[in-house]
């Protein structure tokens, strides 16, 4: 996971506390909801310039830091492959 990933998705879980995130930490547990996850994919789009997928928009997604770190690296790779695809 990267910073900007880390601070972006910081906000969000309001039970961290002071505990560093890490790929393992359950967003559940920190306070993810579905209202909070639907927050979270607006400032992904926003923040990290990427879109999740549809069939990225599930539990199995948003269970971790990690999961959901590896959807957006996904979907940056997709979207850079349209960019060169268009190019």
């Amino acid at each position: 996971m990267n910073q900007p990933f880390i601070d972006l998705l910081t906000p969000f879980l309001p039970n961290l506390g002071d505990r560093p995130l890490t790929e393992d930490s359950r967003l559940h547990d920190l306070g993810m909801n579905s209202m909070k996850a639907i927050d979270l994919l607006f400032a992904i789009e926003d923040g990290l310039g990427v879109s999740l997928p549809d069939e990225d928009l599930n539990d199995t997604t948003f269970a971790t830091a990690g999961s959901l770190w590896a959807a957006v690296q996904r979907a940056q790779g997709a979207a850079e492959g349209d960019r060169r695809a268009a190019a």
